[in-house]
């Protein structure tokens, strides 16, 4: 699978998982705290298949707390188009 195609399958994916968040009344500050979560497990546990992939991982790892959230919340953005 091209990169390309991968990274916009992965988007697609966690914009439906946003969807459904928003759907059950999620509120932004949750959705944003289960990306927190997940950005962490997939940073600890998962190899980037990609460049973007890598990335994320690289800034995730940069990051403090603060940061970590703004980027969960700019994924999410991300995601959510």
């Amino acid at each position: 699978m091209d990169t390309l195609k991968d990274w916009d399958s992965w988007k697609a994916t966690l914009g439906k998982a946003v969807d459904a968040g928003e759907t059950v009344g999620l509120s932004d500050k949750t959705i944003t705290g289960v990306a927190e979560k997940v950005g962490t497990f997939l940073s600890n546990n998962v190899d980037p298949r990609n460049h973007e992939e890598r990335l994320l991982k690289e800034l995730w790892d940069a990051a403090d707390e603060n940061d970590r959230n703004t980027l969960a919340k700019l994924v999410v953005k991300i995601a959510d188009k």
